[in-house]
């Protein structure tokens, strides 16, 4: 298996033997769950099939494991490793920001000239920011200002406009995603389900983005009457820009983990985040997308890419550090990925901060304005 690569989870059983193997991709992008039911019994599944499943754990990610069937109580062991439709293939979850819109550009150099690409951006309907925006005087207060409105929508569109005045030769396709909160109360109970064994209002508003961008349904503007018509994209394949925050140092915590020690304590926190992917982000998110028939693939991790990125130094790859001289002045997080971006002529997204996906599209704290990120769903 240390031959394999690319995402992949999978069950085997050896009925000669009587064992049972299973295991994840290295980094775990594929979601893969067991549990115990008893002394000699265990569970093994990608999505479990109710919202009963408490015990549920993610597989480690990187591990063959084994389960002997003639030793009843054993636990598994680890083993030791040395027209449309016809045009559209891949779309992209597209906030605008740094990391997709850098994937939609290089796709670009890949493709063909004649293949579309969807670039799909959700934005939702958020009580409490309509509330914000009906209070408010400059803005009409409908429904449609409030998607309009959300700041993914917004980088959106600005960064598609780059992406056409750069690739004239390709048919970029914005898929609106516009989501009721009618609609994402509906499916609250799904996505829960999708979800476990997380189970915290961040990983909530996070699975509400990516299950419905996953989807597809939305609408897209007619390019004779600028009128928005329904469309649903129908990409099998999904790019995400998962895994640049944590190669790249991308997130407010390791700009305050360099305040805290410099570069030392930075190369601790990216180190954490990065072993952590498997087991925080990657396997709930592939249960999300993958309800819908998707697969997800994240450039950014791609062994090739990421065993080079691990060798960067780090003041290579993020400019927390007093360094003088750059040009153009750009943020200091993911510093080597807003050069390629800028040199690309992505000027825009090369200067957007980074924004977590459940503010971007405004997931998170629909309900209240307490509620935090850690909270246990109830």
């Amino acid at each position: 298996m240390s031959m394999v690569e690319g995402p992949y989870a999978f069950v085997f059983y050896d009925s000669l033997n009587q064992r049972v193997f299973y295991g994840r991709d290295v980094l775990g992008r594929r979601s893969l769950m067991s549990r115990r039911c008893s002394e000699d019994s265990i569970e093994i599944t990608s999505v479990h099939a109710g919202p009963g499943g408490r015990d549920w754990a993610e597989v480690g990610a990187g591990g063959l494991y084994v389960l002997d069937l003639a030793l009843e109580s054993a636990p598994p062991a680890p083993i030791n490793q040395n027209e449309a439709e016809h045009r559209t293939r891949i779309a992209i979850l597209f906030s605008g920001g740094l990391d997709c819109t850098v994937i939609a550009r290089l796709v670009h150099d890949i493709l063909p000239d004649q293949d579309e690409i969807d670039l799909v951006n959700v934005a939702f309907e958020n009580p409490r920011t309509v509330q914000a925006i009906a209070r408010s005087s400059r803005v009409a207060s409908d429904i449609t200002s409030a998607y309009e409105l959300c700041p993914d929508r917004i980088t959106g569109r600005k960064s598609l406009a780059e992406l056409e005045c750069l690739c004239h030769s390709r048919k970029w396709r914005f898929v609106a995603v516009d989501v009721p909160y009618s609609e994402t109360a509906a499916h609250r109970s799904e996505i829960t389900t999708l979800l476990h064994p997380h189970n915290t209002e961040m990983d909530l508003s996070i699975g509400c983005a990516l299950y419905f961008a996953a989807r597809g349904i939305g609408a897209v503007k007619d390019l004779n009457s600028e009128a928005l018509i329904p469309y649903c994209t129908p990409a099998r394949v999904l790019l995400s820009g998962l895994g640049a925050d944590e190669l790249f140092g991308g997130y407010t915590r390791h700009a305050k983990a360099f305040d805290r020690g410099g570069y030392p304590t930075l190369v601790e926190e990216l180190e954490l985040d990065f072993q952590r992917l498997g087991r925080r982000n990657l396997g709930r998110d592939d249960r999300v997308i993958s309800h819908w028939g998707k697969e997800v693939r994240y450039p950014y991790l791609d062994e090739g890419l990421v065993s080079w990125a691990l060798s960067v130094p780090v003041w290579e790859k993020c400019d927390f550090g007093q360094t003088f001289g750059w040009k153009p002045k750009l943020e200091r997080d993911k510093k080597l990925l807003r050069l390629l971006a800028w040199t690309l002529g992505l000027r825009s997204p090369a200067a957007e901060r980074k924004r977590a996906i459940q503010f971007g599209a405004r997931t998170a704290k629909m309900e209240s304005g307490k509620t935090k990120g850690t909270h246990i769903i109830v």
